[in-house]
Formats: C-alpha cells, structure tokens, sequence
C-alpha cells in the first residue's frame, strides 16, 4: 500500500540520511500514486520524527545503566538563551485584493527575558522548516506555471498535432505538481489543526483567539486551493491555442497569486505567534 511504501521510504531517510530516490517505472499510474501519496507522507513521516528526536530528553547515568556516562553537552540550565528562531518576513502581495484583513488578527503577549535551551529552539526551528519548504515549493509551481506559459506562446504559434500534445504533456504536468503541492499544504495543515493547535489550547488557554484565527485562515485557505484546482481542470480541457488557452493560464495564474499571497501571509503570521509557544510546549 501507499502507507506501507511511504513507511519504508521514510525509515530509510531517517536510518540512512537518504534524500532522493528513483522510481523505476513509466507506469504514469504509479507515477501519479507517488506523486501524489507516496512522496508528501513520507515528507511528514520524516519530519515528525525529526521533530520528536529534537525534543527527546537527553539519557541520563541513571537511565542508561552507566555511573561513568558523561552529557555530550552541557547541563540544560548553562546552555539556555533568548529565542534565535526568526518569523520568516511577510511577502508584498501581488493582488488588489485579501479574503481576509489582517489588520484584525489577534496577538499573543510577547514574553520578556524569555531563554531555551537547544532543544527547545529547535521546535520553533522545525516549524520554520517546514514553512519555508512550503514556500520553496511554492516558487517552484509559480516557476512551472510561467514555464507553461512560454511553451504555450511559442508552440501556441504552429498548429500541428505534435504541439498539441507537447502542450497538453506540459498541462499535465503542472497539473500533477499543482495537485501534489495542494496535497502538502492541506496535510500540513490538517496536522497543525488535529495535533499541534489542540497541544497548544491545552498548554496555553489564553493562545485560543490566535488560534481560532490561524484555523480560520486555513479554512480559506482549503477555498483558495479549491480555485487553482478548478483553473487547472480549465486548463488542461484545452489545447493551449488562441483565446482559449491564453484564457485558461490567466485564469490558474490568477488563482495562483492569490494561494500566494493568503498562504505567505499565514505562514508568516503563525510563524510571529507561535515561536514562543512551541519553544515552550513543544508539539505535544
């Protein structure tokens, strides 16, 4: 099964710090499956376990059965410090328009004189992380979508079958990595929504308006999704030539600038909010 595969992937990533594999198939059913399923589990699968090991507490002589053990680094309460995990900067938005104001979003207290050891910063850190992959991956789709854009102007021109199904491969194409991207954001956040929000109600009561927005946001979020789907679906229904296709890349453009501009505005903000708690709580 998918899981099964994503568990064995993931044991290897962890056990044998491997990054990339190849997948040796044309089938473009598996390809799709892998895409789809395989590769955003075993994203998650990796980085919950990273996150659980930064925070596991360090073995102690007693623990280990050794009266000789010595910590492989310096007692917790020597090493703490301020917080040195930075909110990612918010990004200038490319639309006239929000389906939210920001203006109004609720603002945790910032603590004072606040210190944490390595293993607490690292949770922070970890969110940070996973954000910015989120980000980076969000590059990447915007980069494909004008790469799609420039195959469509300049084979758009010749009206022969070949171009035609070089144009709809490049459709597709972006359609799977859309889709798949789509999938990475939804389970990020259906995580946070199912675990990490539900930890952080229960260590901080007072967090609960921020977190209410966050769940908000993600909600709008699921709509915005909801659209580059929809343009996508437009898109590769067509052939790439003429009003039609230009039409159609406008349309999955538009779409895109505005996941763009709600999903950088979210991570930034629950970044500002949340650094603090989880260097405090941790994950749960």
């Amino acid at each position: 099964t998918s899981d099964d595969w994503a568990e064995q992937l993931a044991e290897l990533s962890l056990t044998a710090a491997m990054s990339t594999y190849v997948l040796g198939t044309d089938d473009p059913d598996v390809l799709r499956r892998f895409a789809g399923e395989v590769a955003p589990a075993v994203r998650e699968l990796v980085d919950a376990e990273r996150a659980r090991r930064a925070v596991e507490p360090e073995a102690t002589p007693a623990s280990t059965g050794s009266a000789t053990s010595v910590p492989s680094r310096v007692p917790a309460a020597t090493s703490r410090g301020p917080l040195t995990v930075r909110a990612t900067a918010d990004s200038p938005r490319l639309g006239a328009a929000m389906p939210w104001r920001e203006d109004d979003r609720p603002v945790a207290p910032r603590p004072t004189n606040a210190v944490y050891t390595p293993a607490e910063q690292a949770v922070p850190q970890h969110l940070v992380d996973v954000h910015d992959h989120l980000r980076g991956e969000l590059a990447q789709l915007r980069d494909i979508v004008g790469q799609v854009r420039r195959g469509a102007l300049s084979t758009g021109a010749a009206r022969s079958v070949i171009n035609t199904m070089a144009m709809r491969q490049n459709n597709w194409t972006l359609g799977a990595y859309c889709e798949t991207y789509c999938r990475l954001v939804t389970g990020h956040h259906t995580l946070e929504d199912r675990s990490i929000f539900v930890h952080l109600r229960r260590a901080e009561p007072d967090l609960g308006d921020v977190i209410d927005r966050l769940e908000q946001e993600h909600h709008v979020i699921a709509d915005v999704l909801e659209q580059v789907d929809e343009a996508l679906v437009g898109l590769v229904g067509t052939d790439g030539y003429g009003s039609a296709g230009e039409g159609a890349l406008d349309e999955v453009e538009r779409a895109l600038d505005l996941l763009t501009d709600t999903l950088l505005s979210h991570l930034a903000y629950e970044e500002r909010e949340l650094l603090h708690p989880l260097a405090r709580n941790g994950f749960g």
